[in-house]
């Protein structure tokens, strides 16, 4: 295989770009059993009571990452998240505008290798102060093994679990018995107004907005696992065991483009599209999640429908849904 180096004459910025994409990259693959590592080496060192004292905080804090995390505006402003996003570059483009007394819950497509906490998405949409947006990676672990350059099948049609969950905090109108039992015909025209403003209110708790990111499949190649092969049926096996997917996927180097774990420099579009306004509905009949699902599924089609000629999509090319 012949091997294609980085010319020796990149600006600087490219250099700081691959670097904050890089602690990205070590943070996702390796950071965790990094940290597993020193806390056993503490543990059997003469330096136990660190150990013990981070265990006694993790036990304390097991529930923050579930209740919205611990936000710091510091980390936020890190300049290496400029350069992370200008790597790609990324851009966030919203169709319509958001009302940020609100909160959403964004259907994100495709999945690329990204994943989502339940409990940590019900917390977030209940808030009551609104302008929060819980992200669902819909096609869940099984679409992750399919994500490839070029790949246009989303797990979508059994995937329902995001939908209850949008009819649970969906809005709900609340109007006084008094007025439901005389009717809006006893009111003038003034009165009417009166009624609507005061009395009857619209508390919007959560809508559901379909999000469609071009680009995203084409960050990773995967390697070929079709449905049957040995390399899926052992993906599959081991996804029913541990709860995750485990796709081997690989890109480029950090001095050279032929191999290694590093994405693409490929342009990430994400495209949010309009909401959709969902009436609250504690316990939802299976004919009401289906008939939402229906509805979301040709949103999101019709949003990709009406982009995809922008980013690099011919007219013969559509979305799978499976």
């Amino acid at each position: 295989m012949k091997i294609e180096f980085a010319p020796l004459n990149v600006p600087l910025r490219r250099r700081l770009q691959t670097a904050a994409v890089l602690q990205w990259t070590f943070s996702f693959l390796a950071l965790a059993q990094c940290c597993l590592a020193v806390f056993v080496l503490l543990a059997l060192s003469d330096w136990w009571m660190l150990a013990l004292l981070y265990s006694g905080w993790l036990w304390l804090d097991w529930d923050t990452p579930s209740s919205g995390g611990r936000r710091s505006r510091w980390v936020r402003s890190w300049v290496v998240w400029d350069y992370f996003r200008d790597y790609f570059p990324i851009k966030l483009i919203k169709t319509v505008d958001l009302d940020p007394r609100k909160n959403y819950i964004f259907g994100f497509h495709p999945h690329g290798l990204v994943s989502s906490s339940k409990s940590s998405l019900s917390y977030l949409v209940n808030r009551p102060e609104g302008g929060n947006v819980a992200v669902i990676a819909v096609g869940g672990a099984p679409e992750s093994l399919d994500a490839r350059p070029g790949a246009l099948t989303l797990q979508v049609r059994n995937r329902k679990g995001f939908i209850k969950l949008a009819l649970k905090y969906g809005w709900v109108e609340l109007i006084t018995p008094e007025i439901r039992g005389r009717g809006y015909q006893h009111y003038t025209a003034y009165a009417c107004v009166c009624v609507c403003v005061c009395v009857c209110v619209c508390v919007c708790v959560a809508q559901l907005v379909p999000v469609f990111s071009f680009g995203e499949n084409e960050l990773f190649d995967q390697m070929e696992n079709p449905s049957g092969s040995n390399l899926r049926t052992l993906q599959n096996r081991l996804q029913s065991i541990m709860g995750f997917a485990v796709p081997l996927f690989h890109a480029r180097g950090v001095f050279q483009y032929s191999f290694g774990l590093m994405p693409y420099r490929k342009s990430i579009h994400t495209i949010v599209g309009k909401p959709i306004l969902v009436a609250q509905t504690p316990c939802p009949s299976s004919e009401d999640i289906e008939s939402l699902h229906q509805v979301y599924l040709t949103c999101l089609n019709d949003l990709f429908e009406q982009n995809k000629h922008t980013y690099g999509f011919n007219n013969d090319q559509h979305l799978t849904f499976k």
